[in-house]
This record gives C-alpha cells, sequence and structure tokens, in this order.
C-alpha cells in the first residue's frame, strides 16, 4: 500500500540545484522494520555546506553522523539546520517486501526534476543503490555523471541528509516520542512525503 505526494510548498527549480539522498536502516533487518529515504536539493552548494559546518563547530561536533550522537546534539542540530536554506522530500517505508524495489518506487517518484546540476550519494551506502540510481538516470535519459559518491566526512550536505533521514525515521518509528517536536520543526522543510510499506496505518 502506497500514500502519494503530500505537496506543502512550491520550489523553484534551476540547473544551479544540487541534490543530496541518504538513508536511515535501509540494511537494518532486525532492530527496525522501517527505513527512511532523504532527498535534499540547494541552490548554493557552498553556502549550505559551510553553514552545516558552523553548526558543527558550535556544538564541538567534527562530523555529524545521527546514530553515533546522544540526543541533545542530534536536537541541537536539527533546530539550527532548519534554519538553512534547503528544501526536502521524506520517503518512509514500513517491513518492505523487497527494499531494492522499494527505494527504487520511492526514488523514481522523488526524482523529477531534469534541471540540476548533480546528485551526491555517500559512497558508504550499499553499491545496489547507486546502481538503482543510475538506472533512473539512464531511464530518463541523463548523464551518470551527474552522479556523484563522496565520504559524508567530506560532504557536510551529506550529513545533513543523514540528520534528516535519522529523524524522519525516529518520527515515523514512534511518532509520539521524543522526536516530535524536532519533526515539528523540520516539516516546514520538507515539501513531499511518500509513505509505503505492508503496514501502513
Amino acid at each position: 500500500m502506497w500514500k502519494k505526494f503530500d505537496t506543502n510548498l512550491k520550489v523553484r527549480y534551476s540547473t544551479r540545484m544540487i541534490i543530496f539522498i541518504d538513508e536511515s536502516g535501509i540494511h537494518k533487518h532486525i532492530d527496525h522494520s522501517s527505513f527512511a529515504l532523504v532527498y535534499v536539493t540547494v541552490q548554493n552548494k557552498e553556502t549550505l555546506e559551510n553553514s552545516v559546518e558552523k553548526i558543527e563547530r558550535n556544538h564541538g561536533v567534527k562530523e555529524f553522523h545521527w546514530v553515533d550522537l546522544p540526543w541533545k546534539l542530534r536536537a541541537d542540530f536539527i533546530k539550527e539546520a532548519a534554519r538553512l536554506p534547503f528544501a526536502a522530500k521524506v520517503a518512509i517505508f514500513k517491513n518492505p517486501i523487497s527494499r531494492p524495489e522499494a527505494l527504487e518506487w520511492a526514488l523514481r517518484h522523488t526524482l523529477v526534476e531534469k534541471n540540476f546540476r548533480a546528485i551526491y550519494i555517500d559512497g558508504q551506502e550499499p553499491k545496489w543503490i547507486e546502481r538503482r540510481l543510475k538506472k533512473i538516470l539512464r531511464d530518463r535519459g541523463l548523464t551518470i555523471k551527474k552522479l556523484k559518491t563522496v565520504r559524508s566526512g567530506s560532504s557536510p550536505g551529506i550529513r545533513l541528509a543523514d540528520a534528516l533521514a535519522g529523524l524522519s525515521r525516529a518520527y515515523f518509528d514512534n511518532p509520539d516520542g521524543k522526536a516530535k517536536p524536532l519533526w515539528e520543526i523540520m516539516r516546514k522543510k520538507i515539501t513531499a512525503q511518500l509513505l509505503g510499506g505492508q503496514t501502513d496505518g
């Protein structure tokens, strides 16, 4: 069962646009049954990444990684990041029969722009994610040269996407938990949500 996009904002796109894609929980099969995909768009990569690094320095964090940090630092980062100039799309899956197929379905419905400069993904992600993305780009008649793999340590934009993916998964796993107020802060940046899986409410 799938729920279609809930579009909240109109976003301007241009050939300067940069896309960052990251996920949370896609390779976990034991402690969680859900995973999140986040798709972040930004017009000025340098401005955004400098701002992310400034937030990290302000809180004594060398590199933000949701899974490695205590909740207070996660919350501080999210509150400040919500003021940065970007937009995001979020896909959440609960108990998908096939994670690769679910991810490809989500990417086909989030990657609708054609006029963008580059897509960045974390080079440490499973290789099948990169292969699925390349397939989608080819199917859309877009060059795969626009797809860039980078280490999260060298990409503040990927670290921002990591924060949003971690928050999204935490919120949808427990909508009344401590992620709720952070989700309410960040949701103004989210232009579309996609919910899918076997057990949608």
